[in-house]
């Protein structure tokens, strides 16, 4: 079993990545954040944004980390602006929890452009009863 980590967080892929015991390709670093492009993107610009804190999502956030929160926001923008995608258009997407899409439990941001997106941001899959499938 893995000893809990300084800000209990245990086997998270996104904490070694902060750590940089997992290799990344970082586009941004200060003492709280981190942003690195997602190695399945979705779209030609794909940065996940993330607090080097470990919270499991965005409904973990306390209120004292309301200030985090803009500047992962802020840093988004900075990014987009970076990636040269600020002008044509971009989507900063989170996902919280099981039913929100969230796959890796730690608090992330999703910079996605490069390309035009659709203004659905997603399908649905709808939850049936045994009952209602008969």
């Amino acid at each position: 079993m893995s000893k809990p980590k300084k800000d209990n967080s245990v086997d998270c892929i996104f904490c070694a990545i902060a750590e940089h015991l997992v290799p990344a390709s970082i586009r941004y670093e200060d003492d709280e954040i981190i942003a690195f492009d997602d190695i399945n993107p979705s779209t030609p610009i794909h940065v996940l944004v993330i607090p080097k804190k470990h919270w499991a999502s965005l409904a973990e956030v306390p209120v004292s980390g309301e200030k985090l929160l803009g500047k992962l926001l802020y840093c988004c923008k900075l990014l987009a602006e970076e990636l040269n995608i600020a002008d044509s258009g971009y989507r900063v997407t989170i996902n919280t929890g099981k039913w929100g899409g969230q796959i890796v439990p730690h608090l992330h941001l999703h910079l996605l452009g490069g390309a035009p997106l659709t203004e659905r941001l997603s399908m649905y899959t709808e939850v049936k009863t045994k009952a209602e499938k008969s």
